[in-house]
């Protein structure tokens, strides 16, 4: 059984790893694509999908930890 902050240590780990994929991706993807961007507009997207995912994964991990103590 995980406490509030072992929730949010995971949670912030899990997306941090996630970010970095994601934030190097972006450099991959967007030219085949075609899209124009740059590393402003990157770290934007990057810190706006990051904080959803952190507020997400703990979310998710508070529920199944509750949904396990009943």
């Amino acid at each position: 059984m995980q406490n509030k902050k072992q929730s949010f240590i995971e949670a912030l780990l899990n997306v941090l790893i996630g970010s970095f994929v994601f934030f190097v991706s972006l450099y991959i993807i967007f030219p085949i694509l075609g899209i124009e961007s740059n590393t402003e507009k990157n770290s934007i997207l990057s810190i706006y999908f990051t904080s959803l995912s952190i507020l997400r994964n703990y979310l998710l991990r508070r529920y199944f930890n509750k949904k396990h103590q009943m």
